[in-house]
């Protein structure tokens, strides 16, 4: 008499089969349960690519789940979506960033129209690409602000704002005047855009707060002279590190 097999009724046990109307999916450790139908409802996507019989051997778990490594905090709104067409209420662009991960055009084309991501993608974004060099320009405001917080509470930095060809005529003259070290300035513009210098700074400051600093900006008030002009190109940016 032979004893069971305990690991091929192990392997019995789990959900092999590929044409079974649900779907078991771990996404990052958090499990989902769905059909086939709603994977498979927009053919282009991921989704549908994983459980096309054209896909090679897709991951799955040590349980026989489908298995997708990415966080899936909001997979589930992505089923929601796939179920009943039904937009998440917040965390709009998260939300976003995993439709197109996962390639979901219908959804990504609804996102893309909502108020949000509408601003930030047509008008904000949009203005920001008429900046010369401004993601560079935020790259080195951190450096300069990371490299000067040795044994210091906050990092200052000085901008400078030159919002027309006008303004950049009087960059020379603007900077000799300057009693703050000179090196260290990060200029900003000129740009082709209706919009202002708060606007370009308010802009500077969403993008580093972005990535988790904590930042405030002020005018930078030089001596005034009776000799020579006084500049209004010049802000303080201040990094608050605790």
């Amino acid at each position: 008499m032979s004893l069971p097999d305990y690991k091929s009724s192990e392997k019995q046990s789990l959900p092999a089969d590929p044409h079974s109307p649900v779907v078991q999916l771990n996404v990052g450790g958090q499990l989902f349960s769905t059909s086939l139908s709603t994977l498979r409802k927009h053919p282009e996507s991921k989704l549908a690519e994983l459980l096309s019989r054209r896909t090679t051997k897709a991951a799955s778990d040590a349980q026989g789940r489908l298995f997708i490594d990415r966080d899936g905090s909001h997979f589930g709104a992505i089923l929601e979506f796939l179920r009943s067409e039904r937009l998440p209420s917040g965390n709009i662009q998260e939300f976003h960033r995993e439709a197109v991960y996962y390639n979901i055009q219908p959804l990504i084309k609804r996102l893309e129209e909502t108020p949000q991501l509408y601003g930030e993608l047509v008008g904000r974004q949009q203005f920001l690409s008429r900046v010369p060099h401004y993601k560079e320009n935020i790259e080195v405001l951190i450096r300069i602000a990371r490299a000067e917080a040795i044994a210091a509470r906050h990092s200052t930095i000085m901008i400078c704002v030159l919002r027309t060809e006008e303004d950049l005529g009087f960059y020379d003259n603007a900077i000799s005047s300057l009693e703050a070290d000179k090196e260290s300035v990060v200029t900003f513009g000129p740009w082709k855009a209706a919009l202002s210098t708060k606007d370009l700074l308010d802009c500077v400051k969403m993008d580093i707060e972005s990535q988790g600093y904590t930042v405030s900006i002020k005018p930078h008030v030089g001596e005034k002279s009776f000799l020579s002009r006084s500049y209004d190109y010049f802000h303080k940016l201040t990094f608050t590190w605790w």
